[in-house]
């Protein structure tokens, strides 16, 4: 399979999302000029260890929580658009001359990503697309060429065909995230011209943040911190399963003290990491300010957090929430979405990549 993330134009997919929590998929029609509806959604709990850093350890497991997902979902589309993290894969922007063919770009691109990947390129795919005339001269183009080790997108690939799916898109994480937050962007002053936006994805095990001035990235990392943490505590706190604190942290029913002195100092120190974040990005950018911070992934549905965050770091604060502006099928509950939503923010980017033009 080519690693086409870059590819235009797809055929009606489904985006899924496999994290080391859970899979998450998200089915999209189209619902007049550039609007959307959700036709349906799934969220389906991984068994622990089955991705550990982004890698898919357990095969079996990840293929049966895939085929899980899907038949939650009660659709008929079997094609799908991965991603793989960012951290899985390298990114460089070049500049070629203007007016190649495809066989002399190929030739190029293969050259220069010959420097710059630190493995044989047979063992690793690749894939390249021109981004539009360089910024100092019209007789070059940008090309941006993407790299990642062959048996990280055939983990990946294999999972899905396990589970009777067909992978039609592999892309990549941060810029799925990008994607759903372009539609997030048009709800902004401006619609997010002149500001700069810290996308922090707070997961079961990392936290990624994604910076964007003027809508596009500008900073990437990772934070070894996310809602393990809290599940561990729970666990230690109350002597439960690892289980059973996953229960209890998504449906209650825990003591009355575990808001006060188990929650609290989660989402307190939960707002340290996000300012230390953000104290990073300022020392390692020209960027003195952040205007938004858009809290995503599973922990984002902790209620209240928002506020938290806001207090710490002195910055607006918001849920992140693509499908705000989409209109949703009967199957979708409205409720049920909006909790859902920060986490689904890389399956409904990857369920975009059907309307690519």
């Amino acid at each position: 399979m080519r690693f086409d993330f870059l590819e235009a134009k797809s055929p009606p997919l489904i985006g899924v999302d496999i994290s080391s929590s859970s899979v998450k998929m998200v089915e999209l029609a189209e619902a007049g000029k550039d609007l959307y509806r959700v036709e349906r959604y799934a969220i389906e709990a991984l068994p622990k260890d089955a991705v550990v850093d982004g890698n898919v350890v357990n095969l079996e497991a990840v293929g049966e929580t895939l085929k899980l997902a899907w038949k939650q979902m009660g659709g008929r589309i079997k094609n799908v658009a991965l991603a793989l993290p960012s951290a899985a894969v390298i990114t460089k922007k070049i500049v070629v001359q203007a007016g190649l063919r495809d066989q002399e770009l190929e030739l190029q691109v293969e050259a220069e990503a010959n420097q710059y990947i630190p493995f044989a390129l047979d063992e690793v795919n690749l894939d390249f697309q021109i981004v539009g005339p360089a910024s100092n001269n019209p007789d070059e183009v940008e090309v941006l060429i993407a790299a990642s080790r062959k048996e990280k997108v055939d983990d990946r690939v294999a999972a899905a065909e396990a589970a009777g799916l067909k992978p039609m898109v592999m892309d990549i994480e941060s810029y799925a995230t990008q994607a759903s937050y372009d539609l997030i962007a048009r709800q902004l002053p401006g619609g997010g011209r002149d500001q700069t936006v810290a996308i922090v994805d707070i997961g079961a095990a990392m936290t990624h943040i994604n910076v964007l001035h003027n809508n596009q990235s500008v900073y990437l990392r990772e934070q070894n911190f996310g809602g393990n943490q809290l599940t561990q505590e729970i666990q230690r706190r109350y002597s439960l399963s690892v289980e059973e604190a996953e229960i209890a942290k998504r449906q209650g029913g825990l003591p009355d003290n575990y808001e006060p002195e188990t929650l609290q100092p989660f989402m307190d120190t939960l707002a340290l990491e996000v300012a230390r974040a953000l104290q990073f990005f300022f020392s390692s950018t020209q960027f003195n300010r952040v205007d938004l911070i858009l809290l995503a992934g599973g922990c984002a549905m902790i209620q209240g957090l928002d506020e938290v965050v806001a207090s710490r770091t002195q910055v607006s604060t918001m849920i992140a929430n693509p499908f705000a502006n989409m209109a949703l099928s009967s199957r979708v509950k409205p409720k049920q979405l909006t909790a859902d939503a920060p986490a689904l923010m890389i399956a409904c980017g990857l369920a975009l990549r059907r309307f690519d033009t």
